[in-house]
């Protein structure tokens, strides 16, 4: 029988993926054509061309088969004796359209992210068990818990979790209770102290609670939070690493297979809580991820072909053309090896077991 979790993979692909991707090219293509450089083609897919949607201002817009993000192609793309093409637009041009993929990406990640924090999900105490660790700590049957030991609660499993984790020693519960928002100290008991088989380590009843109502231009600073905590991330991993505070396991880059599956498992949890919250949260990482990554100075990305417009502005003259191209397609080259071995790689040792 067909792995439905697969259904859900190629699911997430089509839902995450693909338009992140397409936001991306949307964002050379919007660039270019502010600064009147020529588009020759906007790709939904990649060719081979299926048919040509429609042609409009010396572009064509077509539908590709095969169904991976888009692509802009610009004319005169590495010929700067190509007139109104982007080779032979000035530097500031140039780095204005090859930025732009990335900026679209950041922007688009403030607006998954604000979603996200709209629609961040909340716990509530469903019921108290008598003389438990909760119901010491005044928790009472409505109250709907925010956070955990600092952190914001977004799940029953996340909440679960985290107590466990923290079993014997006394954390705060920040709730809500009415209009009033209360820090309650508790001590989750250790087992052995309970009954495992009939209630959990505080003794309490978990559902779902109310949305939570949050100012959008708060939640527009939270976004904005995230967006920062990312960034970091990224920036400490190599650091992380070395120092082993994770493993190189869970450091592995993965390909368009694992982020497909990761996609997916977001994608069928918003579907099962019938809340876009954590689909909506990988969005925003993916954008950012793949807006970071295409700034790496490396050739064929975005971050390369900037490199050389700043070499070019630094050294006062462009590096010649066909000296250019051949170093991106060296770069080109490997990055396709690369890709391939990270397919195989979350094939062979997938992220998500299948």
């Amino acid at each position: 029988m067909f792995n439905t979790d697969i259904l859900w993979y190629i699911g997430g692909f089509l839902l995450v993926l693909t338009p992140i991707v397409l936001i991306h090219e949307w964002g050379h293509f919007t660039a270019a054509k502010l600064s009147k450089i020529r588009v020759e083609e906007f790709g939904f897919g990649l060719p081979p061309r299926a048919i040509k949607l429609a042609e409009r201002n010396g572009t064509i817009y077509s539908l590709n088969w095969i169904p991976v993000g888009g692509f802009v192609r610009p004319a005169g793309e590495d010929d700067p004796d190509v007139p109104g093409g982007l080779a032979s637009a000035s530097k500031r041009a140039r780095l204005f359209v090859l930025a732009a993929g990335a900026g679209a990406n950041f922007l688009s990640a403030i607006l998954f992210f604000w979603l996200a924090v709209l629609f961040t999900p909340s716990v509530a105490i469903a019921g108290v068990n008598p003389a438990s660790p909760a119901a010491l700590a005044g928790i009472q049957t409505g109250d709907v818990v925010l956070e955990v030991d600092g952190q914001a609660v977004t799940s029953a499993n996340m909440l679960i979790t985290t107590v466990t984790d923290h079993a014997g020693e006394t954390i705060d519960l920040l709730v809500q209770r009415g209009e009033e928002t209360l820090t309650l100290a508790v001590r989750p008991r250790l087992p052995g102290e309970y009954d495992a088989a009939t209630e959990g380590a505080l003794g309490i009843g978990l559902g779902d609670g109310p949305r939570q109502r949050v100012n959008p231009i708060t939640a527009l600073g939270d976004s904005l939070r995230m967006i920062w905590e990312y960034l970091t991330l990224y920036a400490r991993l190599p650091s992380m690493l070395i120092n082993g505070e994770i493993t190189a396991q869970e450091a592995r880059p993965v390909s368009i297979v694992g982020i497909s599956q990761i996609a997916g498992m977001a994608a069928e949890d918003s579907v099962q809580t019938r809340n876009p919250y954590r689909l909506l949260i990988m969005a925003g990482f993916i954008s950012v991820a793949l807006g970071l990554t295409n700034l790496l100075p490396i050739p064929a990305l975005d971050g390369g072909r900037i490199l050389f417009v700043l070499i070019e502005a630094i050294r006062g003259r462009r590096i010649e053309p066909q000296r250019e191209g051949m170093v991106h397609l060296v770069g080109m080259l490997m990055l396709l090896a690369l890709m391939a071995f990270l397919i195989f790689q979350d094939i062979a040792n997938p992220i998500i077991p299948f």
